[in-house]
């Protein structure tokens, strides 16, 4: 089991921490199956947009809120760090702002996000 960090976690100025980053196999309407991983060795077959739940943002941030979905260029986050938030642990990540592409106020339908390193594992989601 890795380290688990608690307490309050503030983001400085310009940062972005988020949490429950969208992972799991997808499955297209035309049937093409997209996998989970991030591997480059795996031929980059995962690499994709991602969506991520903000969990807080710095004060120079005046764009996003918490508990907002963003989605992320690939690879535009940051190892993950568990912290215990009241009786759940989660993941939090560093996101890069200028990866961000859009976001919204609700999940977006699909999203296979449970906070943990490796959720979804053997899930297909239809997209």
């Amino acid at each position: 089991m890795s380290h688990v960090t608690y307490g309050e976690i503030r983001p400085l100025r310009d940062k972005i921490l988020v949490k429950k980053i969208d992972k799991g196999m997808r499955k297209t309407a035309g049937g093409i199956i997209l996998p989970q991983s991030d591997s480059a060795g795996d031929g980059n077959a995962g690499i994709r947009p991602r969506w991520a739940q903000v969990y807080a943002v710095g004060s120079n941030i005046d764009y996003l809120k918490k508990d907002q979905w963003i989605l992320m260029e690939h690879g535009r986050w940051s190892f993950a760090v568990n912290i215990q938030d009241g009786d759940e642990i989660v993941d939090l990540r560093l996101a890069d702002p200028k990866g961000i592409l859009g976001y919204q106020d609700e999940k977006p339908e699909g999203v296979v996000s449970t906070g943990k390193e490796n959720p979804g594992h053997g899930t297909l989601v239809d997209i």
